[in-house]
C-alpha cells in the first residue's frame, strides 16, 4: 500500500513535453510537505526537498523524497520510504536514482546509474547483491526527475481540455511510457487558501493497489511554480487523498485566489 505515497508525488509531473524555453519552476531550497489521508485517517506524511551537490565533479540538483506511515496505519501497516535522484541542473536529466523502501515488510534497495550518452542504466539491485545494465530511451526520466523536468517544460498556455501527454520513464529495470490527459482549470480550497489549478488524468498501471488505469486525479498550481497541491486516488481497499501541507523555499510568487 505504500506504494501510493510515491505513485501520489511523482504522477503529477507528468505535464507536457512542450518545451517552454529558458522557465524554470523550481531551484535549491523549496521544500515539500503532503498530509496523505486515508479515508478519514491521516495515513502518512511525505516530502519532498532539493538541495545542492555533487556527483563526479558535477554541481547538481540532489532530490530527497521520504514517507512514513503514522497512527493507525502504522500499527497494522508500517512503511517506510526514501527515494533521492541526482539531475542535471541545465537539462533536468537523471544520474543517479535511489530507491530505499520498506512496505509492510516488503523491502527494496536499488541503485540507478544513467549513462545518457550510451542510452544505458546500471541497476545495482543492494539486496540481492546483483548489477544488471538495461537499455534506456532517449531523454529518459526517473519516479523523481520527471517530476522536476516536466515542471520546467509545461506550456501551460497552449493546453487544452482533452490533450494527452507522454513521457519516457525508466523504473526499477523497465522503461515505462507515462500517459497523462489535462482535465481543466479548477480552483480548490485549501489550508493555505484558494488556489488556481490545473487538473490532470494520469494513467497509472492497473494492478494490486489501483483499481483501475483511470483510477487518479490531480491538481498542479497553475503559476510559474507548477506545485503539486492536491492527488486523489482511488484504490483497491478504499481512497487516498494527498494534500499539499507545508511549503517553503518556492523559486516564484505563490498567489491565492481572492474572492
Amino acid at each position: 500500500m505504500k506504494k501510493i505515497i510515491l505513485f501520489l508525488l511523482i504522477p503529477i509531473s507528468i505535464f507536457s513535453v512542450q518545451a517552454q524555453e529558458n522557465h524554470k519552476a523550481f531551484e535549491s531550497g523549496e521544500w515539500f510537505k503532503f498530509r496523505i489521508h486515508y479515508g478519514i485517517f491521516t495515513a502518512s506524511y511525505a516530502t519532498l526537498e532539493v538541495k545542492d551537490d555533487m556527483i563526479n565533479n558535477m554541481p547538481v540538483h540532489h532530490i530527497i523524497g521520504s514517507g512514513k506511515s503514522t497512527g493507525l496505519l502504522s500499527v497494522f501497516f508500517k512503511v517506510e520510504d526514501y527515494y533521492e535522484t541526482y539531475i542535471d541542473k541545465n537539462e533536468v536529466k537523471p544520474y543517479r536514482f535511489i530507491r530505499k523502501i520498506n512496505e509492510g515488510g516488503h523491502t527494496k534497495n536499488i541503485e540507478i546509474n544513467f549513462d545518457h550518452n550510451s542510452n544505458q542504466a546500471l541497476v545495482h539491485n543492494k539486496k540481492h547483491k546483483t548489477k544488471e545494465t538495461f537499455p534506456i530511451k532517449s531523454n529518459v526520466q526517473d519516479m523523481m526527475s520527471s517530476f522536476y523536468y516536466l515542471r520546467n517544460s509545461i506550456e501551460t498556455s497552449s493546453l487544452k481540455k482533452g490533450d494527452e501527454q507522454y513521457v519516457n520513464m525508466f523504473f526499477d529495470n523497465e522503461n515505462y511510457l507515462f500517459k497523462l490527459k489535462f482535465l481543466g482549470r479548477e480552483v480548490i480550497r485549501t489550508k493555505m487558501g484558494k488556489i488556481a489549478c490545473l487538473k490532470f488524468r494520469p494513467y497509472v498501471q492497473a494492478d494490486r493497489v489501483f483499481k483501475e488505469e483511470e483510477s487518479m486525479t490531480v491538481w498542479v498550481s497553475d503559476d510559474d511554480n507548477r506545485m503539486p497541491v492536491r492527488i486523489k486516488a482511488d484504490i483497491l481497499v478504499g481512497s487516498i487523498k494527498a494534500d499539499l501541507d507545508a511549503f517553503k523555499g518556492l523559486k516564484h510568487p505563490f498567489k491565492i485566489v481572492v474572492d
